[in-house]
C-alpha cells in the first residue's frame, strides 16, 4: 500500500531517493562516489533529494558488501609540527576527494606504536595504512591486518641503494622513495660558489631515517667536492633546539661559515640566534640552508634558502600507491619515487 507522498510501505530511504530521482538503487550508491560513472545531472538530482531526506549511505553495509572500508590509517610521530600538518592536510584532502576517510594515529615518544593501538586499528579494518615513521615495522602491521599492505616513506642512500628489498611474508610493503641527493648537491654547489667551506649540519631527531639519510648524503657530497666534512650539531627538528645549538656552536665552539639544517623549523631557530642573539648578518657572515620548504620558509622575515620536498607531488604519489594496491591486492611491492630540488632565497649569498 502506498502513502500520500507516493512511497511504498517498507521502502528504505535509499529506495525512496531512487524512486524520486527515477534512477536505480545502484545509481544512488554511485552518486556518493565521485569516481563512479554517473551523468552529472543525475548525480546532482540524487544528491539534492538525498539532502532533502537527510539520507547518507550506510558505510558499514557498503564495507560488508565490497570488502572495502574506504578508510586509510595514517601513522605519524607528530601532529602539530608544520611539515606533518601540511602533509596530513594535503593527504586528507586528496583522499576525501576519492571517497576515503582518514584515521590518524600518533606514535609514542620513541616513535614506536603502542600495541593497544593496533587492536583499535584492526577494528576499523582500513583499506590501507600510510606509515610516516620507520619505528613501526611491517611485520608488526602484518600481524594486525589481513589485507592492508602498508605504505612506507623511504630515504635511500643513493650511492649504494640496491632498490626496494625483496618481498617476503613479513616485509611486504609499498614504498614512496624520496631521493634527496639532487637538492643537497645543488645546495652544496651554491654554498661552495660563495666560498663557504666550513659547514655545520644542524641535525634532526637522531632516530629519524630522514635525518640520518640527509647527513649521510651531505657528507658524501662534501667529500666528492673535496670539502671538509660537516661538523654535526645535535638537534631534534625543533625551533628551540635549533636556536640553542647555534648559540652553543658560536659561543663555545668554532662557529661555521654555513649552517645546513635538517628541516626548516630548526633553520628558523638558527637564523634567529644568528641575527638577534649573536649579531651576525645572514648571509654576509653566515649562510643558512633549510630542508622541506614549508610555507613559512618564504615569509620575508626568514626568506630561507631550502631544499624542497614537493608536498603535492609526494601526496599524489602516496595516493597512487594506495589506489594501485586496492586494484591489485596480490601484486608484488609497489614503488613510487620523487626527487628534491633547491629553492634559492635570501639566506645564501
Amino acid at each position: 500500500m502506498g502513502s500520500a507522498d507516493g512511497t511504498r510501505k517498507g521502502q528504505s530511504i535509499a529506495e525512496i531517493v531512487a524512486d524520486r530521482a527515477q534512477v536505480s538503487r545502484a545509481a544512488v550508491s554511485r552518486a556518493f562516489n565521485p569516481k563512479a560513472p554517473l551523468r552529472a545531472d543525475k548525480r546532482a538530482l540524487v544528491l539534492q533529494i538525498a539532502e532533502e531526506l537527510s539520507y547518507v549511505p550506510n558505510m558499514a553495509g557498503r564495507a560488508l558488501a565490497t570488502q572495502r572500508s574506504h578508510l586509510v590509517g595514517v601513522i605519524v610521530p607528530h601532529v602539530c609540527s608544520p611539515w606533518e600538518g601540511i602533509e596530513i592536510d594535503a593527504l586528507t584532502t586528496a583522499l576525501q576527494a576519492r571517497g576515503f576517510a582518514t584515521l590518524l594515529f600518533k606514535t609514542q615518544i620513541d616513535r614506536s606504536l603502542d600495541p593497544k593501538l593496533l587492536s583499535y586499528m584492526r577494528a576499523y579494518n582500513p583499506d590501507s595504512v600510510v606509515v610516516f615513521t620507520e619505528n613501526v615495522p611491517p611485520d608488526q602491521l602484518h600481524r594486525a591486518f589481513d589485507q592492508a599492505v602498508p605504505v612506507y616513506v623511504d630515504y635511500p642512500d643513493e650511492a649504494t641503494d640496491p632498490g626496494p628489498p625483496p618481498e617476503s611474508a613479513m616485509n611486504r610493503f609499498d614504498c614512496l622513495r624520496v631521493l634527496q641527493r639532487d637538492g643537497i648537491e645543488q645546495a652544496v654547489a651554491l654554498l661552495s660558489g660563495f666560498g663557504r667551506r666550513r659547514i655545520a649540519y644542524l641535525a634532526g631527531h637522531p632516530k629519524a631515517q630522514a635525518n640520518v639519510a640527509r647527513l649521510r648524503t651531505l657528507q658524501q657530497v662534501l667529500a666528492a667536492r673535496g670539502l671538509p666534512p660537516a661538523a654535526v650539531i645535535e638537534g631534534d627538528f625543533s625551533y628551540q633546539r635549533g636556536y640553542d645549538a647555534t648559540l652553543e656552536l658560536f659561543r663555545a665552539g668554532p662557529g661555521a661559515e654555513a649552517i645546513f639544517a635538517a628541516n626548516d623549523v630548526s633553520a628558523f631557530g638558527a637564523l634567529d640566534a644568528l641575527r638577534h642573539s649573536l649579531g651576525l648578518r645572514v648571509p654576509d657572515a653566515v649562510s643558512v640552508v633549510g630542508f622541506d620548504d614549508i610555507d613559512q620558509a618564504a615569509w620575508r622575515s626568514y626568506d630561507l634558502t631550502t631544499i624542497k620536498i614537493d608536498v603535492e607531488e609526494r601526496v599524489a604519489a602516496l595516493v597512487r600507491l594506495i589506489l594501485q594496491r586496492l586494484q591489485h591486492r596480490t601484486a608484488p611491492p609497489l614503488t613510487e619515487t620523487i626527487r628534491t630540488k633547491l629553492v634559492v632565497r635570501g639566506t645564501v649569498g
